[in-house]
């Protein structure tokens, strides 16, 4: 039975529930893979430590209980079916560990990635292994939109923050469909302009906003993509992305746990109180959520 007749019920396709069976019996593998390939990346790369104690990949329900279909990325439910329903066959859903980098500097893209229950963090990494994050992608976009500029590669990387799932396409299947399909060429060239804006606001709130209001930012732009406010990740982790000291994530996060907006321990940091931390957030989070609204309307 063909993927896109399939996409108004939670049941996966006959096509999905092989695939499905499929990452399931390979889950635990890819999960001691993710442990290897951190350990022999970079030492300060802010993922190896986290990746070697086996502390930062979320809980994951087995594959088939979840239901996935490629609807579950906004983007992807925001294609009309007579467009969706010409590509929907090749999309292939796999699972991405934590750590695992989707795209390298100057390496060539094979694929574009639409997130189901992962986060993908976009980040630049200095000569001297330090780095910052410099946007992120869950649910509501897409991974490899250089694919689409003209250009096979970028001097940035790609590294799974949040393991889970994602749909993948082919890139010579993207660059196709985007020249093809009208409306997706518009939602892909849209959200071009969201990623810009998060990019940009990204730069602007490093540079004058407090670090306990960007942690707030990365936070709630984290929670609100997925389906959890549980979050099993590291001060450290977290310090790579924001680019700062971890003694200041330290500090910033016992300043939020005082006022009961957060709570956290070792390797796990978990969201109270959403809207609390909305208050206390900057501006810089409202900026790319409204954008995000006005652009790509769920």
């Amino acid at each position: 039975m063909a993927l896109s007749q399939n996409l108004t019920s939670n049941k996966p396709s006959n096509k999905d529930a092989n695939q499905l069976d499929d990452l399931t019996d390979t889950e635990n593998n890819k999960k001691n893979k993710t442990i290897s390939h951190s350990s022999n990346s970079d030492k300060t790369s802010p993922y190896t430590s986290i990746a070697a104690n086996n502390i930062a990949v979320n809980a994951l329900k087995p594959a088939q209980s979840l239901h996935l279909t490629p609807k579950q990325n906004h983007l992807l439910a925001a294609v009309p079916m007579d467009e969706f329903n010409q590509f929907a066959n090749e999309l292939k859903l796999v699972f991405l560990p934590l750590g695992e980098a989707l795209y390298a500097p100057d390496k060539t893209l094979t694929h574009a990635y639409f997130p189901i229950t992962c986060i993908v963090s976009l980040h630049y990494v200095m000569e001297s292994g330090a780095s910052a994050e410099t946007a992120s992608v869950g649910n509501e976009g897409v991974v490899g939109l250089s694919l689409l500029m003209g250009g096979d590669s970028t001097p940035s990387s790609a590294t799974v923050l949040i393991a889970g799932y994602a749909y993948k396409l082919e890139s010579h299947l993207l660059k196709r469909a985007f020249k093809q399909h009208a409306a997706l060429n518009q939602l892909l060239l849209r959200y071009v302009q969201v990623l810009l804006t998060q990019i940009a606001q990204t730069a602007v709130c490093n540079r004058h906003h407090s670090i306990e209001q960007q942690l707030s930012r990365w936070l709630l732009l984290t929670i609100h993509r997925l389906s959890t406010n549980e979050l099993n990740i590291t001060q450290e982790l977290v310090s790579g992305m924001l680019g700062v000291r971890r003694e200041s994530i330290t500090q910033a996060a016992s300043n939020l746990q005082r006022l009961g907006l957060i709570s956290y321990r070792r390797g796990h940091i978990s969201v109270l109180n959403s809207k609390g931390l909305e208050k206390h957030v900057c501006e810089c989070y409202q900026v790319v959520q409204a954008e995000l609204q006005r652009l790509l309307p769920r």
